[in-house]
Parts: C-alpha cells; sequence; structure tokens
C-alpha cells in the first residue's frame, strides 16, 4: 500500500481547542477518536482543517497509526492519549459501535498564521472540502505548511 504524503482532516473546534491544550501541558502523543473505520490509513502529515465557526486550516502533526477496532480494546490501549477524558465520556460518544478508530499523531503544531477557508479553496483550486478529509501530496503539504509557519 503506498503511503501519501499528507492528509487534511476536518476537526471541530472544541477538539482541535483540546489537543492544543494536551500539547502545551507537554503531552507529545494524541488520538483523534472517529466512529467506525475513518480515514486516513497512510500518511507522513496530517494537516487540521477547524471547521466552523472557525473555518481554518489551523496546524499539523507527525502521523503515527490509524488502530480500528473494538471500542473497549481500542480505549484501554490509547485512551490516555484522547481528549475525551474518561471512560464514561468515551462509551457515550461510542454508544453501541462495533468497530472505532484511534487516529494517531504526534508533535501537533499550532500555526502561527492560520489559513482562511477561502484561501485553502484558492490553494488548491477546488469549490469545497470534503467532510471526510483528503489525501495532498508532498509539495501541496508541504507549501500548506510553509504558508502557516
Amino acid at each position: 500500500m503506498s503511503v501519501k504524503h499528507g492528509f487534511v482532516m476536518m476537526i471541530q473546534d472544541r477538539w482541535w481547542n483540546q489537543f492544543r491544550l494536551r500539547s502545551q501541558h507537554g503531552k507529545q502523543t494524541h488520538s483523534y477518536v472517529q466512529r467506525g473505520a475513518a480515514p486516513p490509513k497512510n500518511t507522513l502529515k496530517m494537516l487540521f482543517y477547524v471547521a466552523k465557526p472557525v473555518g481554518q486550516l489551523g496546524g499539523w502533526a507527525d502521523f503515527i497509526e490509524r488502530r480500528v477496532g473494538d471500542p473497549a480494546q481500542v480505549w484501554m490501549e490509547f485512551g490516555s492519549e484522547s481528549v475525551l477524558g474518561s471512560r464514561e465520556k468515551y462509551d457515550e460518544f461510542v454508544k453501541e459501535l462495533e468497530k472505532v478508530s484511534f487516529i494517531r499523531f504526534r508533535n501537533l503544531q499550532e500555526a502561527s498564521k492560520p489559513m482562511p477557508l477561502s484561501d485553502v479553496l484558492a490553494f488548491l483550486g477546488v469549490r469545497r472540502l470534503s467532510r471526510k478529509g483528503f489525501y495532498v501530496n508532498k509539495e501541496t503539504a508541504e507549501k500548506l505548511i510553509a504558508l502557516m509557519e
């Protein structure tokens, strides 16, 4: 399976802020919890598009892996990396699902110059962004990161 260089992930403002706080408190490894088998599978960099009301590319991180599995099992392994805070909040989030994804990343970097949606769309030459996220090649990922630095 080929590795794509970057993946632009949609993230809600509340989760983004929690990851930023974890990072500011010295946490290096984080897990973003998604219901079912969520992307990305293979990538090197993750770029975070913070959805409405913020509407901007807010930062990036190094992708570690995506773990898909039984909710109880993956929580035991990686729950401490999540921003959900407790097993009760996690159970409420995943409900009765058979599979859940933990998207693991490290070295979260907050953009010093976040990129507004209009600039992202113009740069990519598209009219809208996929809600599920999308892969970008190495050149595009590097340029987007450079524009946020």
